[in-house]
C-alpha cells in the first residue's frame, strides 16, 4: 500500500485555552489563507457564536491548508472535558498530533487525557510549547514536564523522542530552541511536513470510510464527516453503511465535499487518505462504515463517552409563559432536541411519561448548558430542572461519576477552596507551589460535588482563580 505525500492529516489537541484556535489562526495567516487587505475575526475556526464568548472550542472544526505543495488538514478540537467525546472520535481520523501546552501552566489534566488516547493510537505527537511571551512562562521546564508526561503514561522510544517546538501563536513566533532568533509559523509547517507520516492509501480497492462526525444542513440534511481509508467516492455513488453486525442500511452520494481552508468547497472525486465530508446517507450515525455495496467491511468503531448528568427539559408552564420565546409548545421542543442528538452524539434524549418533559443527558454542565443557551437564543422557552449525577450500576455496585480537578489559585484564598471542596465530598491529592503567589490543588471529586460550585469558586477568589 502506498502513501499520499503531498497529505498529512494532523489534530492540533490541548487543555482549554491553552491557545489551540489561536495557533490555527496564525497558521492561517502564515499560509495566505487570508488577503492582507481583508478584515480576519480572531479565533476564525470559532464560528459558533457560544465559542466566541466562552473563549472556548465547543466543536470540533475541519480546515485544510497548503504548504509547499502538500495539503495539511487540520482539525481544531474542543479542549474542555465535557466535550472529550468529540476529542477521542477526531483522533480516529489523523495520523499525528499538534500538542499544545502552555509555556507557564505545562500539562493539564486534559492535556493528559487527550496524550493518553493519542499514544494508544500510535499518533505522532509534535509537542509546541506556546504562550512563551507570557510573564513568568518556562518554556524549559514546561518541555521537561511533558517528558515527564509522556514516560508516566507509557510512551514507547519512538514516541518520546518527539519533535518539538517553541511558540507565541497570538504573534506568529515560532522557534526549534529558546536561543534561537524569533521564527514564524513556517518552522512549524515545515516539521508537520517532515514529521508527521503521510496517509497510507489503496486509491484501487472499494471504497471505505468511518463516519467520524456528523453536520446538519436545513437545504442538504445529514452530512457525514470522515477520512476515506481506501479508494474513491464521487457524487452519485451508491453507498452501503456497515457496522460490526452488518448492513443497516444505503443510499446516494449527493453532494461532496473537500476541506480549502475555512470552507467547504463542492468536488466531483476525492481519493483515499483525505478527509471529506458526504451529504445524501441519511442513516449515517458515529461509528459506522461507507463502503461500496460489493465489499461491505466494517472498520473498528469505538465508543462514544457515556452521560454523565441529566436534566429534564419541560413545556413552560408558568404565568408569564409565551413572553420570552416564540417556541413553546412539547411538539417543537422535541423537533428541536431530536435534531440536536442527530450531530451532537454524545447527547441523549429520552421520553418521559410526561408528553411535556424529556430528560436530556449530557457531558457535564457545560455540555447541558450549552444546549440551553443555543435553544434560548433560538427562540425556545422552556422550563428546566436541576442536574441529577447518572448512576451506573456494575457488579451490584452502585458506581456514580468521579472528576478529576486542578485549581490554581492565589495562596491568600487556597485555604477557603480547600474548605469548600473539603464541604463537597472533595479529597485533595496534590498541592504544589506555583511562580507567582499562586498554589496549584488537585482534588477527585464526585461530579455531584461540583454542581453549582463555579459561581461560589468565582466568589471565593475574587476572581482571581481558575
Amino acid at each position: 500500500m502506498s502513501r499520499k505525500q503531498n497529505i498529512r492529516n494532523i489534530a492540533i489537541i490541548a487543555h482549554v485555552d491553552h491557545g489551540k484556535t489561536t495557533l490555527v489562526d496564525s497558521i492561517f495567516k502564515q499560509t495566505g489563507a487570508f488577503r492582507e487587505n481583508q478584515h480576519v475575526d480572531v479565533r476564525v475556526m470559532d464560528s459558533n457564536p457560544q465559542e466566541r464568548e466562552r473563549g472556548i472550542t465547543i466543536f470540533s472544526k475541519n480546515a485544510a491548508v497548503q504548504h509547499k505543495g502538500c495539503k495539511i488538514n487540520i482539525v481544531d478540537t474542543p479542549g474542555h472535558a465535557d466535550f472529550g467525546g468529540e476529542v477521542e472520535r477526531i483522533l480516529k481520523m489523523v495520523d499525528g498530533v499538534l500538542l499544545l501546552v502552555d509555556a507557564f501552566e505545562g500539562p493539564m489534566p486534559q492535556t493528559k487525557f487527550v496524550l493518553r488516547k493519542a499514544l494508544e493510537l500510535h499518533l505522532k505527537p509534535i509537542v509546541v510549547i506556546n504562550k512563551i511571551d507570557r510573564p513568568q512562562a518556562d518554556p524549559e521546564k514546561v518541555h521537561d514536564q511533558v517528558l515527564d508526561l509522556f514516560i508516566a503514561l507509557g510512551a514507547d522510544e519512538d514516541q518520546l523522542d518527539f519533535p518539538y517546538i517553541f511558540a507565541s501563536a497570538k504573534n506568529g513566533i515560532a522557534k526549534c530552541n529558546m536561543s534561537d532568533p524569533d521564527g514564524d509559523m513556517s518552522l512549524l509547517l515545515d516539521m508537520i511536513v517532515k514529521e508527521i507520516p503521510a496517509p497510507e492509501a489503496d486509491d484501487d480497492a472499494g471504497f471505505q470510510m468511518l463516519v467520524t462526525s456528523l453536520d446538519y444542513s436545513d437545504y442538504i440534511g445529514k452530512i457525514a464527516i470522515g477520512r476515506i481509508q481506501r479508494g474513491k467516492v464521487a457524487p452519485g455513488n451508491q453507498l452501503t453503511l456497515v457496522t460490526q453486525d452488518g448492513v443497516v442500511g444505503k443510499g446516494t452520494v449527493t453532494k461532496l465535499f473537500l476541506f480549502d481552508r475555512t470552507q467547504r468547497v463542492e468536488a466531483m472525486e476525492a481519493t483515499a487518505g483525505d478527509i471529506v465530508a458526504l451529504a445524501g446517507i441519511a442513516a449515517a450515525n458515529v461509528g459506522e462504515t461507507l463502503t461500496t455495496p460489493d465489499q461491505p467491511e466494517p472498520i473498528e468503531s469505538f465508543e462514544i463517552s457515556k452521560p454523565t448528568l441529566s436534566m429534564l427539559f419541560s413545556v413552560n408552564d408558568s404565568p408569564f409563559a409565551g413572553q420570552e420565546g416564540k417556541e413553546v409548545t412539547s411538539r417543537k421542543i422535541r423537533e428541536r432536541l431530536m435534531k440536536e442528538i442527530m450531530t451532537n452524539v454524545a447527547l441523549n434524549v429520552e421520553e418521559t411519561d410526561s408528553a411535556d418533559t424529556f430528560r436530556v443527558s449530557g457531558r457535564g454542565e457545560l455540555h447541558l448548558s450549552v444546549l440551553i443557551e443555543t435553544m434560548r437564543r433560538e427562540g425556545y422557552e422552556l422550563a428546566i430542572s436541576r442536574p441529577e449525577v447518572i448512576l451506573r450500576e456494575e457488579n451490584g455496585v452502585t458506581m456514580e461519576p468521579v472528576e478529576h480537578v486542578t485549581i490554581d489559585v492565589p495562596e491568600e484564598y487556597t485555604g477557603v477552596v480547600i474548605e469548600k471542596m473539603g464541604r463537597r465530598k472533595a479529597e485533595m491529592t496534590n498541592m504544589s507551589t506555583l511562580r507567582g503567589g499562586m498554589n496549584r490543588l488537585e482534588f477527585e471529586i464526585p461530579t455531584r460535588g461540583l454542581i453549582g460550585y463555579n459561581l461560589e469558586f468565582t466568589t471565593d477568589t475574587k476572581g482571581e482563580g481558575m
